[in-house]
C-alpha cells in the first residue's frame, strides 16, 4: 500500500484542480494552477504540460514540488510534498496521455508530470474550529458562489 489513502485520491481525482509549487531559478517561488491533476497510482500524482513552460524549466532545475488541492465548497483538502519526473516519451507517458485523452482533454500534451508523493497532509479550513459540520460548510459556501453568480442589476447609463 502506498502514501496516497483512497480519500486523497478521491479527493484528487474529483476536484482535478491542483495549486502545483515550484522554485523559480532565483529561489522565489511559483505557484501554477492546473486542471489535469489526478492521481496516478498509491504514490504518485500526475499532470499535464498543456502551457506549462515555466513550471517544467522549473522542475528541470529542482524536481522539489508541492501540489494542494482542495474541495472549496467543503474547505478541506490535501497537501503534497515529493519528486516530480517529467516524461516526453515511452510507454508510460502514452499511457497517462491516452488516460487524458480518455477524459477529454482535447489540447495537445507536450509533457506529463509525474510526482512522487514523499508526505502528505490534510487542509482543513479553520471554519471547522467554530463546530461547523461540512454540510453547513457547503451550504454557506454554495449560497456565497450562488450569490456572485446571479444577474446583476446595473445603473441606468441615461441612454
Amino acid at each position: 500500500m502506498g502514501l496516497l489513502t483512497e480519500d486523497m485520491k478521491r479527493v484528487v481525482r474529483e476536484q482535478r484542480f491542483g495549486f502545483i509549487a515550484t522554485v523559480c531559478p532565483d529561489g522565489t517561488p511559483n505557484l501554477s494552477p492546473k486542471g489535469t491533476t489526478t492521481a496516478w497510482d498509491d504514490d504518485h500524482l500526475v499532470f499535464a504540460d498543456i502551457t506549462s513552460s515555466h513550471t517544467i524549466a522549473n522542475l528541470r532545475l529542482n524536481p522539489a514540488t508541492e501540489i494542494n488541492v482542495v474541495d472549496p465548497m467543503i474547505r478541506k483538502g490535501y497537501r503534497f510534498k515529493g519528486t516530480a519526473t517529467i516524461l516526453t516519451e515511452g510507454p508510460l507517458f502514452e499511457q497517462i496521455v491516452a488516460y487524458y485523452t480518455h477524459r477529454g482533454t482535447a489540447n495537445p500534451i507536450r509533457s506529463v508530470v509525474l510526482v512522487k508523493v514523499e508526505r502528505a497532509a490534510p487542509l482543513i479550513s479553520p471554519v471547522y474550529t467554530l463546530g461547523l459540520k461540512e454540510p453547513a460548510v457547503r451550504n454557506r459556501w454554495l449560497r456565497y458562489w450562488d450569490s456572485l453568480h446571479r444577474e446583476k442589476i446595473t445603473e441606468p447609463t441615461g441612454e
